[in-house]
């Protein structure tokens, strides 16, 4: 199975270090207020999410959501989330750290296509 959300070894040790601080934790893919397009890290269950989200995965044991209308322009790519140095003009919970997550993404190959873990439309917590 291909999964659609990936963390960098680097990424995932920050956000073990928020859930040390904040508790269990989530991410939604900003769809480009404050800081563009960007992976948001929250509080898990701080965001409200409802049908129009689209759950694509767990990463570091964070669920990962997209809004519908952003996932139609993504769903042909794989993401990865990163971190960077530098401070980001959003809310999510790493920035005061002097961090920010960022998005790496890459084309699925065509016989992956046929492989990818599946998503859940309108679903809040994945089953």
């Amino acid at each position: 199975m291909v999964e659609r959300v990936l963390v960098t070894k680097e990424a995932s040790a920050v956000i073990d270090q928020l859930r040390q601080q904040h508790g269990p934790l989530m991410f939604h893919q900003s769809g480009g207020c404050c800081d563009g397009s960007s992976p948001m890290c929250y509080p898990a269950g701080e965001l409200m999410l409802d049908e129009s989200d689209v759950w694509l995965g767990n990463i570091a044991d964070c669920d990962f959501y997209m809004s519908k209308d952003q996932f139609e322009y993504w769903k042909h790519t794989q993401l990865t989330v990163d971190i960077t140095k530098g401070r980001g003009s959003s809310f999510s919970l790493e920035i005061p750290l002097g961090l920010r997550f960022v998005i790496k993404s890459r084309l699925y190959k065509d016989e992956e296509l046929n492989q990818l873990s599946p998503i859940r439309y309108g679903e809040i917590t994945p089953s």
